[in-house]
């Protein structure tokens, strides 16, 4: 149901995007907005490197908050420490397009990334947090009238997972348990890719071509970068670099992961999938993305822009 500003409201034991109320855009603003597990905080230090245009490690979720986040700082706390930014700003969100404030000022990047891939990642993030965080996920659930249970629990079991995220959702999705429905949150960015101010990037592609995508990503934000620190900030942005500086660009994954940085900067791979999800469940996917999305979508999910669709010259 849309809210007073015409945005649609997800709640999840997660993240609200109500939290996003008391925003108020400034000219250059960079939203990087995902579903979780796709490369946002991979595509954050992009942003990150592109902005201060030096490799040194910093606190991503200092510098560039997760706005819809409800465990955490209240929303009106995170916005004045942005107003208080002379730089120019960064924020993150794991709502669907149709939940945020859109304003031609302001940029969006949307991370796409191959479903099977987001959930086996997605199991690995979700089975490892501490008690302390699902003691406060279960509080926020409680909490919230349009929920109204605790945070569920999940099998070990990566294949019974992805059964369950294929058949359960929140509300009125039918799928992503315990988050927002994956397809529609994709299809929502899809329907949206002939904006001048989002631009569609794929987890495919930043494997295939980081430092091409990363000068993509810089033309999109106007931002130009000398020749002769281009290189050093790829090579900050590769997984390997973000791995070992894990601790020093997310520093609060100690005190919410099992295993911290190490456990969230995990593989980093594509198709881990094969061999490990069942047949039947893997047909069931396919079927669901046939029937939830168009076909040049479906194809860009798969194999993203270069080897597959590029979003802005694909048919609705």
């Amino acid at each position: 149901m849309p809210d007073m500003k015409g945005r649609a409201v997800y709640r999840t034991w997660i993240a609200d995007s109500r939290r996003w109320d008391a925003y108020r855009p400034r000219a250059g603003d960079t939203i990087v907005a995902t579903y979780p597990k796709c490369g946002t905080t991979w595509m954050q230090r992009i942003v990150d490197l592109l902005i201060f245009q030096t490799p040194e490690p910093r606190d991503i979720g200092e510098l560039a908050p997760w706005i819809d986040r409800r465990i955490g700082p209240p929303a009106e706390a995170l916005f004045m420490r942005l107003e208080a930014q002379t730089h120019r700003r960064a924020m993150k969100s794991h709502m669907p397009f149709d939940a945020l404030p859109v304003s031609d000022e302001v940029r969006y990047i949307h991370v796409a990334r191959d479903g099977r891939d987001a959930c086996m990642s997605y199991h690995n993030q979700i089975t490892r947090f501490k008690p302390e965080i699902l003691e406060a996920l279960s509080k926020s659930g409680m909490e919230d009238e349009t929920i109204g249970r605790p945070y569920p629990a999940f099998p070990d079991d990566v294949a019974a997972y992805f059964h369950t995220w294929l058949h359960e959702g929140l509300g009125d999705a039918s799928d992503g348990m315990p988050f927002v429905s994956y397809f529609d949150c994709e299809a929502s960015y899809w329907a949206e890719r002939h904006r001048p101010n989002l631009l569609m990037v794929h987890y495919r592609d930043l494997k295939a071509d980081l430092a091409g995508e990363m000068r993509r990503v810089a033309k999109f934000l106007d931002i130009a970068v000398p020749d002769g620190i281009f290189l050093s900030l790829v090579k900050a942005a590769t997984f390997a670099e973000m791995r070992r500086d894990g601790d020093r660009l997310m520093p609060r994954l100690l005190a919410t992961f099992q295993g911290g940085t190490d456990r969230f900067f995990y593989k980093g791979e594509n198709e881990r999938w094969r061999g490990v999800l069942r047949e039947e469940d893997l047909a069931t996917y396919d079927r669901i993305l046939k029937s939830r999305v168009s076909p040049d979508c479906a194809t860009w999910l798969e194999f993203g822009r270069l080897a597959g669709t590029d979003p802005r010259a694909a048919r609705s």
